[in-house]
């Protein structure tokens, strides 16, 4: 039965507004392609974020004008079909690109990615990058572990001046200060304070008194 061409506008009208939300596609082609494959590549796209149509490319071409991905279905020849995305280009093309791995009656004519036509090739490259996921994490990442590496470097600090100090109570190497009047000088407070005389509380302290050059190098690993 023929499509009138009333019948033929309303799908041209209704494929544009679709295309116009799109900023990247692929077009691909298939031979022989049976009805399970078909619904396991639909499925497939979906679940990269996209939608897929087997198109008429005269019908196509005049829906995709003064969109996107216009450029991509121009002139086309023969069976065509059409994966399209609003959404993360990088993860519809790695979906698609295991699909043609695994199912290799269906391949690619051509694609766009944001706007821009791109090739076979170009499709393949663009199924081997990180998805934006996968950049926003690695970039937070790296913004956050400075952050991190400080707190845990302060933290360390914090925990190894509480040892020293709890093994000094142990050992009672804190003298009671009884009677210091008048002219006792700080520092002969300060000496009852401290038994030099126990080099493990010693090097532990002076540990603690290291330049911040030790404290700068951890933090700038």
């Amino acid at each position: 039965m023929a499509v009138t061409k009333a019948k033929k506008a309303e799908q041209i009208d209704k494929l544009n507004a679709d295309l116009q939300k799109a900023s990247s596609m692929i077009v691909g082609t298939f031979s022989k392609l049976t009805v399970a494959k078909d619904f396991e590549l639909r499925k497939t796209v979906r679940a990269a974020g996209g939608r897929y149509r087997v198109v008429k490319n005269t019908l196509a071409s005049r829906a995709a004008e003064g969109t996107k991905v216009g450029e991509a279905l121009k002139g086309l020849k023969g069976v065509s079909s059409i994966a399209y995305t609003a959404g993360d280009p990088v993860i519809l093309a790695k979906a698609l690109s295991k699909y043609v791995d695994d199912n290799p009656e269906f391949s690619f004519k051509t694609g766009v990615l944001e706007g821009r036509l791109i090739s076979q090739k170009e499709i393949k490259a663009l199924a081997t990058m990180p998805s934006k996921e996968e950049i926003y994490s690695k970039l937070l990442f790296l913004i956050n572990a400075p952050a991190q590496r400080l707190v845990t470097v302060m933290n360390a600090v914090g925990r190894d001046i509480a040892v020293v100090i709890n093994q000094a109570v142990e050992k009672k190497k804190f003298k009671e200060i009884v009677g210091v009047v008048g002219g006792t000088s700080t520092a002969a407070v300060n000496n009852q304070i401290i038994d030099a005389g126990d080099p493990i509380v010693d090097n532990q302290i002076n540990d603690e008194r290291a330049e911040p050059t030790a404290v700068n190098n951890q933090i700038t690993d």
